[in-house]
């Protein structure tokens, strides 16, 4: 019998990766989506495949799924600045209650539950580089904090499970990552600033470059999960690139590897944006056997080939969703 698992969040980046990964891998992908954020292009090929099916639901509600379940990946969430700033209060309920459902589900189901944590549960660090027993820098009342104290909610909701009824759960902490598929207006550095390359327009960056991010491609995150999903370790695991670089730098890569020749402008940091970001992967080394293997500069050539390949239309979709029906 092949093993089942259900995916949520599968319409979007990481999702639409994470589908395509366990179906090469020979599970009954599962996929799971209310399309708020997610786009059925990131699935679409995969749907005319015995071993997909796409329930569109939202998990904040009662999940049920028909059959055993040996796995859980649970990715549904708005992951962006712009997403969950608008709908601050969807992005809060599929933190608490949609883990709890899924939760359920998995204790039910007898089933191995991997969540989509993230680098933002130590907000703005004072710790560098973060290593899993930082416990972060959060202002839970910022505007970020319905995204960061979701993410943070949901791991100790997970724990509760793993240690109140032994049920088997693994939590990746994930670093910024890219590749096919992002959406390029959703806010963040790297496909906003491919965007603005490939529409010609200016460089923008908040605050003055000199915060730090490091970029891993989407290949590499998607092995760690994977590894990860199979190891026999509970407690929160980094995964990430620590090639770490500044936003100025950043910007610059982006102006020569798209041939553009646009200027750069400044503006005001965000409230509480970090200032800096870079993964300690020593225990996802120790653990898993994992580092990231695609170099930015080889990461970012395939990113860019891809969205050179999408059409006028493409490149410009802003939120296909009215985000107002979602936000009560």
């Amino acid at each position: 019998m092949k093993k089942r698992i259900l995916i949520t969040g599968a319409a979007g980046f990481l999702g639409s990766h994470l589908c395509d990964r366990f179906i090469k891998e020979g599970y009954h992908v599962i996929a799971m989506d209310n399309l708020i954020t997610g786009d059925l292009q990131n699935i679409e090929h995969l749907f005319p495949l015995e071993n997909f099916e796409f329930h569109h639901h939202d998990v904040s509600k009662f999940v049920h799924v028909a059959g055993a379940l040996d796995y859980i990946l649970h990715f549904a969430s708005p992951a962006s600045p712009i997403d969950y700033l608008k709908i601050p209060i969807q992005t809060l309920k599929v933190g608490s209650l949609g883990i709890h459902n899924l939760l359920g589900l998995a204790k039910a189901k007898n089933a191995r539950v991997l969540i989509a944590s993230t680098s933002e549960i130590y907000g703005d660090p004072t710790v560098h580089p973060q290593v899993e027993s930082y416990w972060g820098n959060v202002n839970p009342v910022g505007p970020r904090g319905v995204y960061d104290e979701a993410k943070r909610f949901q791991e100790a909701m997970t724990m509760a499970y793993h240690t109140f009824h032994g049920l088997e759960t693994r939590i990746v902490r994930i670093f910024n990552t890219y590749g096919p598929r992002m959406r390029l207006n959703d806010g963040r550095v790297l496909p906003a600033f491919i965007g603005q390359a490939i529409r010609g327009e200016d460089i923008t960056i908040f605050g003055d470059g000199s915060q730090t991010r490091a970029f891993c491609y989407v290949d590499d995150l998607v092995e760690g999960i994977y590894r990860l999903l199979l190891s026999d370790y509970a407690s929160p695991v980094n995964i990430g690139n620590p090639d770490e670089i500044t936003i100025k730098a950043f910007a610059e890569e982006i102006i020569a590897l798209t041939g553009s020749n646009q200027k750069v402008v400044y503006h005001d940091l965000p409230v509480d944006d970090p200032k800096q970001r870079q993964p300690d992967i020593s225990l996802a080394r120790e653990l898993l056997g994992w580092e990231p293997k695609v170099s930015r500069k080889e990461g970012l050539e395939r990113t860019y080939a891809y969205f050179k390949t999408l059409t006028a239309e493409q490149l410009n979709k802003k939120d296909h969703k009215d985000f107002s029906t979602y936000s009560k």
